[in-house]
């Protein structure tokens, strides 16, 4: 037996007495019908007993049923196995049974006996309210007044998926038709109120709601379980720190880059392993892509209009990716900035598409962190500093030569660093007869850093076979362009 309190806005028929629930297509039901008479008679003055039937309005016969067909008690009153049997005191729910077990209906009604000649126990069946054939549409049903967003009628001869094509609602592939039955389905995915607003949305800074996120969510093809990370990368980025605004307004090919973390990561199936940053894994696409379709079709995001990318790229679809954090011997991006180990977190990134990294020879720690160097130099343009960020994905094999050799994060970035330095000499426009580079005022400098303090960040994910790792360039960083920012997931 299980203690509750009832917060269904649906009343009880009755003040004090019990409420049971059956339906014929359940041989439990079937079997207790006889118990059911037995209370009828058994309950005493100033207690009732209500019966509600889901699939004919005939069963039982005694006592009279209440007809359930439609379901709508059973689904406000949270019935998922029948029979079900409800104590009612001052007309709330104090407490509740489910299946048939001797001892427990005899506790919760108080009357001794009950079924002399049945066995002792029998498991319930499935409530109808419950069916996955029916709850999306019950959901519509009872519960789809929360919905406050503008229905869009389709013609019976209209190719809804042309539609939408057709209306600029798409990123240029197909899009799932956010019908009530889906978005209803995905705000389960979340304790968030459907109209509670998330974020200002650039770049036309509208408001948008948990259920607006939603509808986007299903567009993309997110599970519901996807939705707590979709609602946190729009708050991560979605704000002046991130400068969504700016991201779209560059020429240059960025996009939001989403890594991942926690194991919350796991329990929703998103990839870390081989190919973590390309297809076949249908959280880490879509929940990407759902931010994207947030930002195009409520922030007003249009390439070609305020998108103004020279080049673009396939990133700006989606580009997300989970750290492999439980095998990681060295953390994760979320820990290096400021989030508890353990916590399911969303780093966005302003960046471009990943870019290889090959060192099949190095085997110590020196030698590999040389190597990185020299690749890193040439984000962006090896004669441009400390304007651009980047993330080091580094792979399995990569990692491993420095975990063997006991070196922390904190080492390898230093590790890193110390070969990133050039004198200014060599990255002054000109130079080498280029003509980009730094102005002529850094020309005497000795020593000039490729990163900022904190401007190369490290991530661990990919395949266990390859020594391999990828470069994620950033955009322009800082005040003037964007900063990463991370934000623990909210379910």
């Amino acid at each position: 037996m299980t203690d509750t309190t009832s917060t269904s806005s649906s009343p009880f028929p009755i003040q004090d007495g019990f409420v049971i629930v059956v339906k014929r297509d359940c041989e439990t039901c079937r079997t207790v019908a006889p118990v059911l008479a037995q209370l009828d008679g058994s309950l005493g003055a100033g207690r009732e007993l209500a019966v509600y039937t889901q699939d004919d309005p005939a069963f039982p016969s005694s006592p009279t049923p209440i007809d359930d067909t439609e379901l709508e008690f059973s689904w406000h009153h949270d019935i998922e196995t029948v029979p079900t049997v409800i104590k009612i005191v001052d007309g709330a729910e104090v407490a509740r049974t489910v299946g048939w077990l001797r001892t427990a209906w005899e506790e919760i009604t108080g009357v001794d006996g009950l079924g002399p000649d049945l066995p002792p126990m029998r498991p319930g069946c499935g409530s109808l309210s419950v069916d996955p054939d029916l709850v999306d549409g019950l959901r519509v049903k009872f519960d789809g007044g929360v919905l406050t967003a503008r229905r869009v009628e389709v013609a019976d001869a209209e190719d809804v998926m042309e539609m939408m094509f057709a209306r600029g609602w798409t990123d240029g592939l197909p899009v799932v038709p956010p019908t009530e039955e889906r978005v209803l389905a995905m705000l389960e995915g979340t304790t968030r109120a459907p109209g509670d607003i998330v974020a200002v949305i650039p770049p036309d800074l509208d408001e948008i709601t948990v259920e607006k996120v939603a509808i986007s969510a299903v567009m993309a093809g997110c599970k519901p379980e996807y939705l707590p990370w979709v609602l946190t990368a729009i708050e991560a980025a979605c704000n002046d720190e991130f400068n969504m605004h700016g991201l779209l307004c560059t020429t240059m090919p960025v996009s939001p880059v989403l890594v991942c973390s926690g194991p919350g990561t796991r329990a929703i199936g998103m990839n870390s392993g081989g190919n973590v940053l390309g297809q076949g894994n249908r959280a880490n696409l879509t929940i990407g892509r759902a931010l994207q379709l947030v930002v195009r079709n409520f922030g007003g995001g249009i390439p070609g209009d305020i998108d103004r990318a020279t080049h673009g790229s396939p990133a700006k679809i989606s580009f997300c990716f989970a750290e492999a954090d439980d095998t990681s011997p060295y953390g994760t991006l979320a820990v290096e900035h400021g989030i508890d180990p353990g916590v399911d977190a969303v780093t966005v990134f302003a960046g471009e598409a990943p870019q290889g990294f090959v060192d099949q020879l190095s085997r110590t720690p020196e030698s590999l962190t040389r190597s990185l160097a020299m690749r890193l130099q040439a984000v962006q343009h090896p004669k441009l500093i400390m304007m651009f960020d980047a993330i080091l994905v580094m792979g399995p094999e990569h990692a491993r030569v420095f975990a063997d050799a006991g070196w922390s994060r904190e080492q390898i970035i230093a590790g890193i660093y110390e070969h990133l330095n050039s004198p200014g000499s060599e990255l002054v426009r000109g130079a080498h007869g280029v003509a980009e580079g730094v102005p002529e005022a850094f020309g005497t400098a000795e020593s000039l850093p490729k990163f900022r303090p904190g401007g190369l960040m490290l991530a661990y994910a990919g395949g266990g076979a390859g020594l391999f790792s990828q470069i994620i360039a950033g955009w322009l960083n800082g005040d003037k362009g964007s900063k990463p920012v991370t934000r623990a997931v909210r379910y």
